[in-house]
C-alpha cells in the first residue's frame, strides 16, 4: 500500500507541475506564435518608492515602481506614460534629475528596500533626453540600489547608494561615485559585504560636503526571516567623497541601523535626520551641520509619525523655504511647522497607506508629489486637493487565475490593495476602471475561481466570495492556527476534479463541499529547520 506522504507528494506534482508538463508536450507552439500581449488593467497603481520632480518645470515629475518601470507626467498627474517598456528589468528604488541640465536623469534599478516580497535591480541607468532613450551604466551585480545624488553644479558628478543583495551578502555594495557621468564607478565608502548605502544627500550650499547613511540588513529565505545589525551608521564626507567620518555623540544615539537625511537648502547648518535605532525610530535636529543633535521631543498623540510606513524607515523632508517645517512619510504623511515638536496629518487613510517618498518644489512649496504603496499622487495646492493614482497600471498582482465567465476574467490578489477580477474585454470598449472589482481576497493571496459557477471566487487563506451578493465567507482549516502558514499560501483547484480544491500550508489540505469540510491529506512537508543566522547579522 502506497503511504500518505507518496500519496502527498504524487498530489502536489499533479497539482503544480502535471498542468504545465502536458500543456509544454502536447500543444504546437506555432499555435500561439502570433499572440501578443495586451494590457487589461486594474488601471490602479502600485508601490512606489522612486520620485523626483522637475523645479523648473513644475508639471513635470517622474516616478518608478518598484516593479513597474519608470514613467512620467508633464501635467501634474492627470496623465502618465512609461518610458522603460525596453528596459531589462521592471524593479526602480531611486530617481534623480539634475538640477543644472534637467534633460539629464539617473535611475537606480532594485527597490532599495528590505522586504519579504521584492524584486531586484540590475544597476543604474541614465537619460540625456528626459527619459526618451536610456543607457545602461553598469553596478549590475548591486540588486538594490536606495538612493541617488547629483552635484547641484555638475550633472557628471554622481552619487549611488548601493544596499545590495537582499537575501545574501556580496561585494558590489555600499556607496559608489563617479565624476564622468557614470562611465567609471569608484567604491568611497564600503564596510563588508553584509553593509551596504540605503542613503546619500549632497549639501546644496557645499558640494563637498556629502552624508551617507549605511545599512546593515539581511533578509532569509523564508517569510519574515531577517536581521539587522549596527555596523552601518551615519556618514560624512567634507572633501566630496574622497575621505569619510562616521558621525556619533553629540547627541546622535550610538547604535544607529539606519537614517534618512534632508538639509534646509537656504541654510545648510539646519538639518533633520529620521534614524532606526535598537530602541525604535526617533527624529533629530542639528542647526550646527551636524555637530550637535536635538532629539525632538515625541509628541504622544502622533506616535505613528515615528513608525515606518510598511516596516520601513520613514522619509523625511525639510520645506525648502521654512526651516521650521518638516514632514515625514509614514502610515500617514505627517507635517510639522515647529521644528518637529508637534505634527499634524497632511495626507493618509482613506487614501492608501505607507507612503514612501516626497518631492517639493523649491519653486513653489505648494507643489508637493507623494509616493506610496498606492503609486503617486501630486497637489498644487499645498495638500487641499491631489491627483488621482487610478491611472497608473503599476499594481503588483502576487498570483493570477482566470476564471470559466464569458468573457473569461483574471483575478489576483495585488499588493497593499486587496484584490481584482479583471474583465477580459469590455462590453464599452476600451476595459476601464468599471471592468474590474475586488474579489474578497486578502491581498497577498492566490484567487481561485470555482471552475463550475464563476461567481464564486476562493482565495488567500481561505474566503469564498459570492459576486451574486457581495458577501465573503471565512471557510478556513477550523485548526489552521497550528500549522505554519505565511502570507501567499498556494489555493487551487484540481485540474482532473473541479469538486476538489487544495490548499497548501506546511501540510496539504483538501476540500470537496466549498471549505465546509477539510481534510489533511499529507505529513508535514516542510523543511526541519531554516538556514542559520548569519553570525555577523547577530547582535
Amino acid at each position: 500500500m502506497r503511504s500518505r506522504r507518496f500519496e502527498a507528494l504524487t498530489s502536489l506534482l499533479l497539482l503544480f507541475g502535471g498542468t504545465a508538463l502536458c500543456f509544454a508536450q502536447s500543444v504546437n507552439p506555432a499555435l500561439y506564435s502570433d499572440m501578443r500581449w495586451r494590457e487589461i488593467g486594474p488601471m490602479r497603481a502600485g508601490r512606489t518608492r522612486a520620485l523626483a520632480g522637475v523645479p523648473s518645470q513644475p508639471a513635470t515629475f517622474y516616478m518608478g515602481a518598484v516593479n513597474g518601470g519608470v514613467w512620467k507626467t508633464t501635467d501634474s498627474g492627470a496623465t502618465w506614460h512609461s518610458l522603460w517598456d525596453s528596459q531589462p528589468t521592471g524593479s526602480i528604488g531611486a530617481i534623480a534629475v539634475s538640477l543644472s541640465n534637467p534633460n539629464i536623469i539617473y535611475v537606480g534599478s532594485g527597490e532599495g528596500l528590505a522586504r519579504p516580497d521584492l524584486s531586484v535591480g540590475d544597476g543604474v541607468y541614465k537619460s540625456t533626453d528626459a527619459g526618451k532613450t536610456w543607457t545602461h551604466l553598469g553596478l549590475r551585480d548591486g540588486q538594490q540600489i536606495g538612493q541617488l545624488a547629483i552635484d547641484p553644479h555638475n550633472p557628471d558628478k554622481v552619487f549611488v547608494a548601493v544596499t545590495g543583495h537582499p537575501y545574501g551578502p556580496n561585494k558590489e555594495r555600499g556607496l559608489y561615485r563617479s565624476t564622468d557621468g557614470g562611465k567609471t564607478f569608484k567604491n568611497v565608502l564600503y564596510i563588508d559585504e553584509f553593509t551596504g548605502a540605503s542613503e546619500v544627500q549632497i549639501d546644496p550650499n557645499h558640494p563637498d560636503v556629502v552624508y551617507a547613511g549605511m545599512w546593515e540588513r539581511q533578509e532569509g529565505a523564508w517569510e519574515n526571516g531577517s536581521w539587522s545589525g549596527t555596523h552601518g551608521g551615519f556618514f560624512k564626507s567634507t572633501d566630496g567623497g574622497d575621505h569619510w567620518t562616521k558621525l556619533t555623540g553629540g547627541g546622535l544615539p550610538d547604535d544607529i541601523i539606519q537614517v534618512n537625511v534632508t538639509i534646509f537648502p537656504a541654510d545648510s547648518n539646519r538639518m533633520y535626520i529620521e534614524a532606526a535605532t535598537q530602541k525604535g525610530i526617533g527624529i533629530y535636529r542639528s542647526e550646527d551641520g551636524g555637530k550637535t543633535w536635538v532629539h525632538t521631543p515625541q509628541d504622544d498623540t502622533r506616535p505613528e509619525v515615528r513608525v515606518g510606513g510598511g516596516g520601513e524607515l520613514p522619509v523625511i523632508m525639510v520645506d525648502p523655504h521654512d526651516p521650521n517645517t518638516v514632514y515625514v512619510t509614514s502610515v500617514v504623511t505627517w507635517k510639522s511647522t515647529d521644528g518637529g515638536r508637534t505634527w499634524t496629518g497632511l495626507r493618509g487613510s482613506p487614501g492608501g497607506d505607507d507612503y514612501q517618498n516626497i518631492f517639493i518644489n523649491p519653486n513653489n512649496t505648494n507643489i508637493i508629489a507623494l509616493s506610496s504603496d498606492q503609486g503617486v499622487i501630486i497637489t498644487q495646492n499645498g495638500g487641499h486637493t491631489w491627483s488621482q493614482w487610478y491611472n497608473q497600471p503599476t499594481a503588483q498582482m502576487y498570483h493570477v487565475t482566470a476564471d470559466n465567465a464569458f468573457p473569461y476574467r483574471v483575478c489576483g490578489g495585488q499588493q497593499d490593495s486587496g484584490s481584482a477580477c479583471v474583465s477580459s474585454r469590455s462590453n464599452d470598449g476600451r476595459i476601464t476602471f468599471h471592468d474590474w472589482h475586488p474579489a474578497g481576497i486578502e491581498e497577498y493571496g492566490y484567487a481561485a475561481p470555482d471552475p463550475l459557477d464563476p461567481d464564486i471566487v476562493y482565495g488567500g487563506k481561505v474566503t469564498r466570495y459570492d459576486r451574486r451578493t457581495g458577501q465573503i465567507q471565512d471557510v478556513e482549516p477550523s485548526a489552521l492556527r497550528q500549522y505554519r502558514v505565511l502570507r501567499t499560501q498556494p489555493l487551487m483547484f484540481s485540474p482532473v476534479d473541479p469538486h476538489k480544491l487544495y490548499f497548501a500550508t506546511n501540510t496539504l489540505w483538501l476540500t470537496s463541499d466549498g471549505g465546509k469540510n477539510w481534510k489533511q491529506v499529507s505529513p508535514d512537508l516542510s523543511r526541519e529547520a531554516g538556514y542559520p543566522i548569519p553570525t555577523s547579522l547577530v547582535h
